[in-house]
């Protein structure tokens, strides 16, 4: 049967049942947020070296990016309803486990099979929208829910966390997941319906090594170059990590039943809204990392406090998420989402006017995430709307790898420009009493010259400080210019890769018209029944 003939609008259970759905969702970004509020904490009672907490760290969204590709298409052949209930007994299990653990070693392999858990939960949860919300429109304003439960997690992860860790020890941040993957378990079978491919092809253990070789080292490379600059070992990483990458397309080209459909990647709009999430995530994460680093260490504010003034933003996430699909119905979804890449290029530039100042950086990320919405909420309805229904869960799967991608690169790329700024405009800027090794590290990052102006004497040290956050809000100012310039390419690139796309829930377009044609969401392949 087609899409078409098996369409309808959904009902009390099906709204219901995205509830139970938006659990996972709102803990996943929640427990990315959280941990770090927790790190001193952990670090002081397990007794853990620099190198084991940035494991502690980093080894959760390494397993998420590795895996989210297998898991996708696992939970297209197995069931998207099973695969969501196994990964929610794990996490919940592993939850506990690592808010009890007694050594380094335990947190890190913990943390690492939440990683693999919740590389289950993402694409399962929106593959499930997918095939829950047939009628386009309602599955529009779906994935806006699912986004807007995201932004609220980011958000809300570092004021809860610190309320849990003013009353509790730092292991109850995990224990934050149980009873949310509880109710999960109780409630998936009476309202999530299951939905699997008929005729799915045996998994390749090859393509899924090669995937996890691929992803895990890209990552990885990525995100070590951000902290550390240019090193062999992430070159290596990243090296080896695209040669795994392109063995792996090549296998899935060969393959009856690839890993992951690159005929996926044959329809344009399907390409035109990843390429462009990824790039909304890039922006992002840069602007993010440092409005964050701003608000505590340039306006000097606690953990709890910045993670408030982070809640504008997530204002402006819910505000686009529920506006955009609305847009969408009576003006082709590529404008509105292109609309949106201008708007948040002027978030930025008001950021980028005075990136020192608290009222100009939270005037500006508000506008510039209620300008991002159109492009998460509108692309992802695309990327899955462009696949047939048996590959949900692969679709899903590269959107969300698509957005972990963006993310790592966006700090990377977009921190290395902001440090590069800072360093130029420190130069010889140190205080003349400053030892070699100390000016070094106070004109090579804003946490160093905070460290050295905390050892100097009164009007020394605070010169230091006033120095060191000019240099840190110029190059702020200049990554949020450069990432406003970026919204503007992407604002051409939307009028130009998603031109074809008609307004959601428009007149169909003729059964034989070609995939780009056609509204936007509106499925193109038949379905299993």
């Amino acid at each position: 049967m087609t899409v078409e003939e098996t369409g309808g609008r959904a009902g009390t259970r099906e709204w219901v049942g995205l509830g139970v759905l938006a659990l996972p969702t709102l803990l996943l970004a929640l427990d990315i947020s959280v941990l770090h509020l927790a790190a001193p904490h952990l670090s002081a009672d397990l007794g853990t070296s620099s190198s084991e907490l940035l494991w502690v760290l980093d080894i959760y969204g390494f397993m998420i990016a590795g895996f989210l590709v297998t898991m996708g298409t696992l939970g297209d052949r197995i069931g998207r309803r099973k695969l969501l209930m196994i990964g929610a007994t794990a996490f919940g299990a592993a939850s506990v486990a690592a808010a009890y653990a007694s050594s380094p070693l335990m947190l890190i392999v913990v943390r690492a099979l939440l990683g693999v858990a919740g590389a289950t939960l993402m694409p399962s949860t929106l593959a499930l929208i997918s095939n829950m919300f047939k009628d386009v429109r309602q599955r529009s304003m779906a994935i806006g829910v699912w986004i807007i439960c995201f932004s609220a997690g980011a958000a809300v992860g570092p004021v809860l966390g610190g309320v849990m860790l003013e009353h509790f020890w730092w292991g109850s941040v995990f224990l934050l997941g149980v009873p949310v993957m509880v109710v999960l378990l109780i409630t998936a079978p009476l309202l999530l319906p299951e939905y699997r491919d008929d005729s799915p092809g045996r998994l390749d253990p090859v393509s899924v090594g090669q995937s996890l070789a691929a992803m895990i080292p890209l990552v990885y490379g990525i995100k070590e170059l951000a902290k550390e600059g240019l090193s062999t070992l992430p070159l290596a990483s990243l090296v080896f990590g695209a040669l795994m990458g392109l063995l792996f397309v090549r296998r899935q080209r060969s393959l009856p039943a690839p890993l992951m459909d690159i005929r996926l990647f044959a329809n344009r709009s399907f390409t035109a809204a990843l390429t462009l999430l990824l790039v909304a995530t890039f922006t992002s994460g840069g602007v993010l990392l440092f409005f964050i680093q701003g608000l505590q260490m340039v306006q000097g504010m606690s953990t709890l406090r910045a993670g408030l003034w982070m809640l504008p933003m997530t204002a402006g996430m819910i505000v686009g998420s529920v506006l955009a699909p609305t847009l969408a119905r009576r003006v082709p979804p590529g404008h509105v989402v292109a609309g949106g890449f201008v708007l948040a290029a002027g978030g930025y530039a008001l950021m980028s006017v005075d990136a020192g100042s608290l009222a100009w950086s939270v005037a500006g990320l508000l506008i510039g995430t209620l300008g991002l919405s159109p492009a998460m909420v509108l692309g992802t309805d695309l990327v899955l709307g462009s696949a047939p229904p048996e590959r949900a869960g692969s679709a899903s799967s590269l959107s969300e790898t698509a957005t972990e991608l963006g993310m790592a690169l966006g700090i990377a790329v977009l921190g290395s420009v902001g440090a590069t700024v800072y360093r130029t405009r420190m130069e010889g800027e140190s205080p003349e009493q400053l030892p070699d090794g100390a000016a070094e590290f106070a004109e090579d990052s804003l946490p160093g010259a905070v460290a050295v102006a905390e050892e100097l004497p009164g009007d020394a040290g605070q010169g230091l400080l006033d120095t060191a956050r000019d240099a840190f809000s110029s190059g702020a100012g200049v990554t949020t210019m450069v990432s406003g310039a970026l919204m503007l390419v992407c604002a051409w690139l939307a009028l130009r890769g998603l031109r074809h796309v008609r307004p959601i829930g428009s007149e169909k377009a003729p059964a034989d018209a070609p995939a780009d044609e056609r509204p936007a969401g509106e499925g193109t392949l038949t379905t299993a029944s």
